[in-house]
């Protein structure tokens, strides 16, 4: 007899578990407290444009294409190489940087201040490939069913990458640059994990390998949520439903079973096996009432930055900006050891800005643009209060005008904000941090809350707050490792 599995979320982990386990034979339902699939993975349609919510781009295109295999489907989107990656701009240096995977090419924009950049960033590039082959087999794909398997399995990394342990990306990277500009440039991508360079470990420069050398980002052909409809359709013909408006609020377990989740409506969701699309933390305090994961315990855990999110619809073009955008300051260092708690710095904001509408025309008017920016902020443990948040978004867009050269407000038709208030209201995400739990030393790997319950034996998680973290990659890593362990659950 086939086993029911009740899916809480549908973000990328939550439906792409879904039909692995379809495929395998198992009854799958998904409840979902927004009326519409995604997660953060999202979409905004509105006076006419569309904007993608949250992710913009993705690496590791290899993991999607073992997902389709995995389940015997074609991709369900079509996506193509972006080259440059994106450019960066200083307000500081008239100069716009174009990060290309070509290193010669990338290298001729360093010339005048970084000599030798180019066998600077082999070597760079080379100790970074070193640490993403000796790791992410061992540590990013592996379940680990206790701190001793997690630090028996440490122990077959090579012993040469234990330093980075121990030091900071933006150390490793001063270590191979000496420049202002090559090195806020390299190590732009830390923030991509939701932390600073002055903050994330040194062992994520591997992230730089998958950047230039791995695999590269890639756009979607027709927005991010293509994804998301892709997957959603192809659940709807393995009969998997989704029901939509369902936030989950309470549950009912017996010993060591979950028997249901309750919904607000008071609705009870009965199956065999549960699993967490949710943040894995906030729920086992949130819904679970787990005293290891109250708001107290929770604050004491290191989170990813707050995001402010908006977008804008102009009625102009603006054939002179590029698909995807770094604005930086002339205060980089200052201004990452502060951005996390220091509402202050928000008034000299570092800023990336997507044009969706500039390879995809269908996201905009005839004639017109969709843009969308992120600036990263303060979580509401920090600022809990966006009143002003109109008056912080309008000092964005005057810069932005400023750096162009071109003033967007009066061509604004559209405007849409997201302050961690609404990523933290909309998306359960604990005091709206923007990915979930930080990849500290003390928060990776089987320290990070485990990808199966410590009470309940028939319940699992998979997203970016448990193993092995943030990124559409690793949601797909994340529900294949939960999806193992349902496999071999024996109830």
């Amino acid at each position: 007899m086939s086993k029911n599995v009740l899916i809480t979320g549908a973000g990328l982990g939550g439906l792409t578990a879904a039909l692995r386990l379809a495929k395998k034979g198992y009854k799958v339902k998904i409840v979902e407290k927004n009326d519409k699939a995604g997660g953060r993975l999202n979409q905004i349609k509105k006076d006419g444009f569309t904007f993608d919510t949250g992710p913009s781009f993705f690496s590791m295109s290899y993991e999607f294409e073992e997902f389709a295999k995995e389940c015997g489907i074609e991709l369900p989107f079509s996506y193509h190489r972006l080259d440059p990656l994106y450019t960066v701009n200083f307000s500081d240096n008239p100069q716009t940087f174009f990060l290309y995977s070509d290193i010669d090419k990338l290298a001729a924009q360093f010339a005048s201040f970084e000599p030798g950049f180019a066998s600077k960033m082999d070597r760079y590039l080379a100790d970074s490939g070193k640490l993403f082959h000796d790791t992410v087999d061992l540590v990013i794909k592996n379940n680990f069913d206790s701190l001793f398997s997690y630090f028996i399995t440490l122990m077959k990394v090579n012993p040469v990458h234990l330093p980075v342990l121990f030091r900071s990306f933006w150390k490793e990277v001063k270590r191979h640059f000496s420049s202002k500009e090559a090195r806020q440039i390299i190590s732009l991508v830390a923030f991509f994990l939701g932390r600073t360079p002055f903050d994330t470990m040194a062992i994520y420069t591997l992230l730089s390998y998958t950047e230039f050398k791995h695999d590269g980002y890639y756009n979607v052909d027709g927005g991010m949520y293509k994804i998301v409809e892709g997957l959603v359709s192809e659940l709807e013909k393995n009969h998997v439903n989704i029901q939509y408006n369902t936030e989950i609020t309470g549950f009912t377990g017996n010993h060591d079973k979950l028997e249901s989740l309750t919904d607000s409506a008071g609705k009870k969701h009965n199956a065999d096996i549960f699993l967490i699309n949710s943040d894995a933390a906030w729920f086992r305090g949130k819904v679970f009432g787990r005293k290891k994961y109250s708001v107290k315990k929770l604050d004491k855990m290191n989170w990813t930055m707050g995001y402010l999110t908006f977008y804008l619809g102009i009625k102009c073009k603006l054939p002179e900006i590029h698909h995807h955008n770094y604005y930086l300051g002339s205060n980089y260092e200052e201004y990452a050891n502060k951005v996390m708690k220091n509402p202050g710095t928000l008034q000299k904001p570092y800023y990336y800005v997507n044009v969706p509408s500039k390879h995809n025309s269908s996201c905009a008017p005839e004639g017109c643009e969709s843009l969308f920016f992120v600036c990263p902020v303060p979580d509401l443990k920090y600022k809990p209060d966006w009143d002003d948040k109109d008056a912080i978004v309008n000092s964005i867009i005057d810069d932005f005008s400023l750096r162009i050269g071109k003033d967007i407000a009066p061509e604004i038709v559209s405007k849409t904000i997201y302050t961690p208030v609404e990523w933290q209201n909309h998306f359960n995400l604990f005091r709206g941090s923007g990915l979930g739990l930080a990849h500290s030393l003390w928060q990776i790997g089987a320290l990070r809350p485990a990808n199966f319950d410590e009470k309940f034996k028939n319940v699992f998680y998979a997203g970016a707050s448990t193993h092995p973290g943030a990124g559409l990659p690793m949601a797909l890593i994340s529900s294949k490792l939960a999806c193992k362990r349902i496999e071999n659950l024996n109830i």
